[in-house]
């Protein structure tokens, strides 16, 4: 068991950075690959870089192109919108769950979470807008408390934050999460949940605008 913990801690570790250099940009939509290039890179053997590589196909960051080609996945609209669907559904649910079971303490994490976005906005810092802004939907996910709800998001965490970080009205994000906060302090489910579902349809609009051009925010009639 112990020989297998080092090369366990350093897939995590090559997993942990290609994610960060494809949610930062680093690495972009159609980059390839190449296991012996990221072996150096990171000073560790294939094996390790393998099988993060795996890894990060089954988030969906990765794709396949051929036996020996593997490059980072370029979304399509149609991806967009299933991952939105989703995250209205899951979060508008989550939302809902933590404005019954918030107590103080769970309330104060919140605000300690928008109090460090908030500073972060004030100095225009986008990699750690994204980093928090992540956190505090993670944290009404836990305050939630419902086992299945999480297990169902993890495998979506990367991709969720990655859309997010398409968003750059960062000071219209930070107001929509106070609100947000608002509405589950207030301890009323049903509006929790109605502005959960708004928040994250307005995401929708400005993400798809971000990624696919102006008229991209429109949803197909039908």
């Amino acid at each position: 068991m112990n020989e297998r913990q080092p090369l366990a801690a350093t897939r995590q570790r090559v997993r942990d950075e290609l994610r960060e250099r494809i949610l930062t940009g680093r690495l972009r939509p159609g980059d390839r690959l190449v296991e012996r290039e990221l072996a150096e890179d990171f000073g560790v053997s294939r094996v390790p870089v393998r099988e993060a590589i795996r890894s990060l196909e089954a988030e969906g960051f990765l794709v396949e192109q051929s036996a020996r080609r593997i490059v980072v996945r370029q979304l399509a609209r149609v991806d967009v919108e299933e991952l939105f669907d989703v995250r209205e559904a899951l979060e508008g649910l989550a939302a809902g769950r933590a404005a019954e079971r918030a107590g103080a303490a769970e309330l104060k994490r919140l605000e300690r979470a928008l109090a460090d976005a908030a500073r972060a906005t004030a100095r225009g810092d986008a990699a750690r807008i994204t980093v928090l802004n992540s956190r505090f939907h993670d944290e009404i996910v836990a305050i939630a408390g419902n086992t299945l709800l999480t297990t169902m998001l993890h495998p979506l965490q990367g991709r969720l934050r990655w859309l997010t970080s398409q968003n750059e009205h960062w000071a219209e994000l930070l107001d929509e999460h106070r609100r947000l906060y608002e509405a589950i302090a207030s301890g009323d489910a049903e509006r929790a949940k109605a502005f959960a579902v708004e928040h994250v349809r307005v995401n929708r609009e400005v993400t798809l605008r971000s990624l696919f051009g102006e008229e991209a925010g429109e949803r197909p009639a039908g």
